[in-house]
């Protein structure tokens, strides 16, 4: 009986690890789907002012430049973070107080 529970509790264990690895995929999955739309988007806005802007002068194109580039360094960003990567230089993370 005891092998049974111990089975059991082996085999619950399992489960859990695969659901747990099941959702974590499917959330980052759908969170760079998500991200992926919006820089899209972004794009799309761009592309579509720069056809009706022709003739805008040079400030103009690099606000709209600046613009893009702020919203895909802010989605890359997240990516990054999200993905786990290294703490950026003089994170706090990487400080250890000494006893």
């Amino acid at each position: 009986m005891v092998n049974d529970a111990e089975h059991f509790a082996e085999e619950d264990k399992k489960l859990k690890e695969r659901i747990n690895a099941h959702n974590e995929l499917e959330g980052y999955a759908y969170s760079l789907k998500n991200q992926i739309e919006s820089i899209e988007k972004a794009v799309e806005e761009k592309i579509e002012w720069l056809e009706s802007h022709q003739d805008a002068d040079l400030d103009d194109f690099q606000t709209k430049k600046k613009e893009l580039e702020e919203v895909v360094q802010s989605i890359i960003s997240k990516i990054c973070g999200s993905a786990g990567g290294p703490p950026a230089e003089g994170s706090k993370q990487n400080e250890k107080d000494e006893l």
